[in-house]
């Protein structure tokens, strides 16, 4: 028998505030480093890996950390985890002030990851204790997710912005105000909560969950780069044994530190699939697409963000009418038809000439598929008892986080290995590496018939990776037509 419902934070509409303000600058990190990666690229001078981890290694720390970062929350306290990762996330993005090259920017984010970690799964379980009538739930958790969406979409914007009239460095230190408010405003208005019996701590599952997660997004990372390299398999066995054993403990154990019975509810799975889809598309076709509009179409930072403006409109505009659109027509139909239409703006991104007015359609098919997919959050939380908040935004996070990685790692790799195709093979190292330095040669030695080509591969490639990002997303709205039930109700959601 479920817990008798409390009574609602009187706060809770600014504490709401609060929350979804810090979930909006973490969403906005994982995508404004697009834009400054050519300049980064410029200034650092990495190499393909490394330029690969300064965007994966955000993730792949998220990834890695949230579930022991979800379950610490619980017991430790959500408020007290929420502070301490608003400090860690500006404290990290204060050091870059001195990363003087790419390894020093890839401990930033790394650290950046941790913050992340954890502050996520803590604004989503909160929100599921503070709003205890079903129905503000939903719109909590529609304003929640319209967020979430909204940060990835306005990160290359407000990335472009910054780096019109600042170095690189603007794009890390823009998160430091806005921690040190977030910090006075949680610590005024947010409600402290954890877990009356959260159980004995499990530590091996601990280990377990943070060595299975990395080991699988290094495996993803370097089998689709480089092929079956002994390292890239030895770190996909690593992964599959200790996930596996994990999860086998998280089903035998009376107090998981992850919930895995959760996902026996379809509307639950098909939730998490959403989330994990979305972002493979995202994630991977955005990385693509920024530089192209930065290297071939040789726009500034700010012309970039103003080009992916679409998008950030188009999901703005749906996102705050999708759970009632999904009172109205069902939250099934909002999903799968959500994804459908981004996966439709993927395809277009393939099939029409790449001049601006069609990559704008393209970018408001997709803005408003991602929009719709508000509803998500509430779908996974129909699905879960209030006793298990926890564990429902750990694995709902994950899959965000997972997805953005795989989409950059595959769909990334992807891309690449079209590039390098369509090159001579005697070319230079630099040429076969990246697109920015097929441009830096064709420069120095007065080759535009160079630069000519390196473009025509690399518009190859990002018309080939919206191809496959649109296939991968139509068939998960498929699979999530399947699942989800037909008259799932977000406004009676368990409580």
């Amino acid at each position: 028998m479920n817990p008798r419902p409390t009574e609602p934070h009187p706060r809770r509409w600014a504490a709401l505030a609060v929350l979804s303000a810090s979930l909006l600058l973490v969403a906005m990190d994982m995508t404004i480093l697009n834009v400054a990666l050519p300049e980064i690229s410029a200034d650092l001078r990495p190499d393909a890996v490394q330029l690969l981890w300064i965007v994966d290694v955000y993730s792949l720390v998220v990834a890695g950390l949230l579930v022991t970062a979800g379950a610490l929350g619980d017991r430790w306290g959500r408020k007290r985890m929420l502070l301490a990762g608003f400090a860690v996330f500006g404290l990290a993005s204060v050091a870059v002030l001195w990363a003087d090259g790419p390894a020093e920017v890839i401990a930033v984010r790394a650290l950046l990851g941790i913050g992340g970690a954890m502050i996520m799964p803590s604004t989503l379980s909160m929100i599921r204790s503070m709003f205890t009538d079903p129905g503000e739930r939903a719109t909590a958790l529609g304003i929640w997710a319209t967020m979430a969406s909204a940060g990835a979409a306005l990160g290359p914007i407000a990335g472009g912005l910054l780096l019109e009239n600042f170095s690189w460095h603007a794009a890390f230190l823009v998160n430091v105000p806005v921690m040190v408010v977030a910090i006075a405003a949680g610590l005024i208005l947010l409600p402290e909560s954890r877990n009356p019996e959260p159980g004995r701590w499990d530590a091996w599952g601990t280990a377990l969950s943070i060595a299975g997660m990395v080991a699988l997004v290094y495996a993803i990372k370097h089998l689709a780069s480089d092929g079956w390299t002994a390292a890239g398999v030895a770190a996909a066995l690593l992964a599959a044994a200790a996930l596996t054993w994990f999860v086998r403990r998280c089903l035998t154990r009376p107090d998981p530190l992850l919930e895995i019975r959760l996902f026996g509810n379809g509307a639950f799975t098909s939730g998490t699939l959403t989330a994990l889809t979305s972002s493979i598309g995202l994630a991977g076709v955005l990385l693509i697409l920024v530089q192209w509009m930065q290297l071939v179409h040789d726009y500034s930072p700010l012309q970039t963000g103003l080009a992916l403006l679409p998008m950030a409109l188009a999901a703005g505009v749906v996102s705050p009418l999708a759970p009632a659109i999904a009172a109205r027509i069902g939250a099934r139909t909002v999903l799968a038809g959500g994804l459908a239409v981004s996966g439709l703006g993927f395809l277009a991104l393939w099939t029409v000439p790449l001049t601006y007015p069609w990559v704008a359609f393209a970018l408001l098919l997709i803005g408003a598929g991602l929009g719709s997919l508000a509803v998500a959050s509430a779908v996974i939380m129909s699905g879960t008892p209030v006793e298990k908040a926890g564990s429902a935004a750990a694995i709902e996070e994950t899959s965000y986080e997972l997805g953005a990685t795989l989409g950059v790692a595959v769909l990334g790799s992807l891309a690449s290995a079209f590039y390098r195709s369509h090159l001579p093979e005697d070319a230079a190292a630099p040429v076969r590496e990246s697109l920015g330095g097929a441009l830096a040669v064709a420069h120095e030695t007065g080759s535009p018939a160079l630069a000519a080509q390196a473009e025509a591969a690399f518009t190859g490639s990002l018309q080939l990776t919206s191809l496959y990002g649109g296939i991968i997303i139509l068939a998960a709205a498929a699979a999530i037509w399947r699942l989800t039930p037909a008259r799932l109700d977000l406004a009676s959601a368990q409580h």
